[in-house]
């Protein structure tokens, strides 16, 4: 016989589990909407080009991609940014900017499943198009933090680590570097945590060759700045300093607003300047940000970023934006290991305990005309006797066991037991509602 199991990397969800991943979803589309964002999706299956335009051609071995029967190459989306990016070329004259958009769905990776990451999971998507300024950065982060401070974590649980990629280009800029090494820099800075100095020497020679000593200390050092202030001494003595002195002094600006802007909305505190962050992705263009655990026993909780040059790279205008993505691998297990992820039980509000044939079409009657009203009400499918009907009302969470015997056929009653004190009461059948109503809300 076949011993049919989950594929690797790939989650199913008994209903003490889905009510865990029912409320995850709850509070992150609460937390979308009270920000003014406005819920989309996209399709789980797209071109396989749409993500190489995006990412390139290496993208392809985290894909699940494939031909169709159509001939087509085809892949199973790793994210929502390349499918919210078309969305948005394709109607991009007809909308009203700035768009403020949310998704929660699955995505899907070819990756070695391992703590933390799976080939499948769920996530919160959260962008804003058509602002350029670091008003958009506030929202995002702002959003992210209040997200995350709706599941009960605190300061003691999780921080953001604030960086920018613009501010590493003029780095490298006045380092003497030319434009097109410097994403090659920076994908080499992105491993700079996790990776020993001897395989990061190797990387760096391998983009700058001779130059890749000079490189290892200007980074080692640019790493180390941690507040805005000494940002500007950091580029006074390197000899390409003058020529970017506007555009550093108008990205410092950005920094202050971008800074202040949170320490207005009470989030200041959460937010550390740390510039060793500068996502993988070669897309993002500034401001990029994750989300930590505070306690460092998780990888990333959420992260994001501006990437200004995607929706025009997608066939639409040159339009500004920045977003970012929270998963609910992660953020399922630190809110386990924090005691923050609540119990839930699936409970009834009423169970009907039903006496026999008759009684039970006077019971479905009852029943359905409850559950129109909004109420969840269970019953037997079977009558066993009154007793096992009532170990299986109790059983069902439910507050109130509506009883239909004989006696209440009879007299055209619902006799009304509360499970907690057992206190009964009978109420006209064509009061039942207004009965059931005054009881619960009590």
């Amino acid at each position: 016989m076949a011993n049919f199991q989950t594929l690797p990397g790939f989650r199913e969800f008994y209903p003490e589990d889905y009510a865990q991943r029912r409320y995850v979803f709850q509070v992150w589309r609460q937390a979308g909407r009270r920000f003014g964002f406005q819920e989309f999706d996209g399709p789980a299956l797209e071109s396989l080009d749409l993500f190489k335009a995006k990412s390139g051609d290496e993208i392809e071995g985290q894909l699940f991609c494939f031909e169709d029967k159509g001939g087509r190459e085809v892949s199973l989306r790793p994210e929502l940014t390349p499918s919210l990016a078309r969305m948005v070329a394709a109607k991009a004259n007809a909308m009203k900017l700035p768009i403020k958009w949310f998704s929660i769905g699955d995505n899907y990776r070819y990756e070695k499943p391992q703590k933390g990451r799976l080939r499948c999971f769920t996530q919160f998507n959260a962008d804003i198009l058509g602002e350029k300024g670091p008003a958009a950065e506030i929202e995002m982060i702002a959003l992210t933090i209040q997200t995350l401070l709706a599941f009960s974590l605190t300061e003691e649980d999780f921080y953001i680590r604030l960086s920018d990629r613009e501010l590493w280009m003029l780095y490298l800029e006045a380092l003497g570097f030319r434009e097109d090494v410097k994403p090659a820099i920076l994908s080499v800075v992105d491993k700079w945590e996790k990776l020993k100095e001897e395989a990061i020497r190797t990387e760096l020679n391998k983009v700058v060759g001779e130059r890749s000593g000079e490189l290892w200390e200007a980074i080692n050092s640019f790493l180390k700045i941690d507040h805005l202030e000494d940002l500007s001494g950091a580029f006074a003595t390197l000899t390409g300093a003058a020529v970017i002195k506007e555009r550093l002094d108008q990205r410092l600006a950005d920094w202050r607003t971008l800074l202040s802007g949170l320490e207005a909305m009470g989030f200041g505190s959460f937010v550390r300047m740390d510039l060793g962050i500068v996502r993988g992705l070669a897309y993002y263009t500034g401001f990029v940000f994750e989300a930590f655990d505070a306690k460092g026993e998780f990888r990333a909780i959420a992260g994001g970023g501006r990437y200004d040059d995607l929706v025009k790279k997608m066939g639409g205008s040159d339009m500004p934006a920045a977003g970012f993505g929270m998963g609910d691998v992660v953020l399922c297990e630190l809110l386990k290991a924090r005691g923050k992820m609540p119990q839930f039980v699936d409970k009834a509000d009423l169970y009907a305990v039903i006496g026999g044939d008759e009684e039970r079409q006077m019971a479905l009657a009852d029943i359905a005309r409850l559950r129109r009203a909004g109420y969840i009400v269970d019953y037997p499918f079977k009558t066993p006797g009154f007793g096992k009907q009532f170990k299986a009302a109790s059983a069902s969470g439910a507050r109130l066991a509506l009883i239909y015997g004989s006696e209440e056929l009879a007299k055209g009653v619902v006799k009304l037991r509360d499970l907690n004190d057992r206190n009964e009461i009978e109420v006209p059948r064509d009061q039942l509602l207004s009965g059931v109503q005054r009881i619960l809300e009590e």
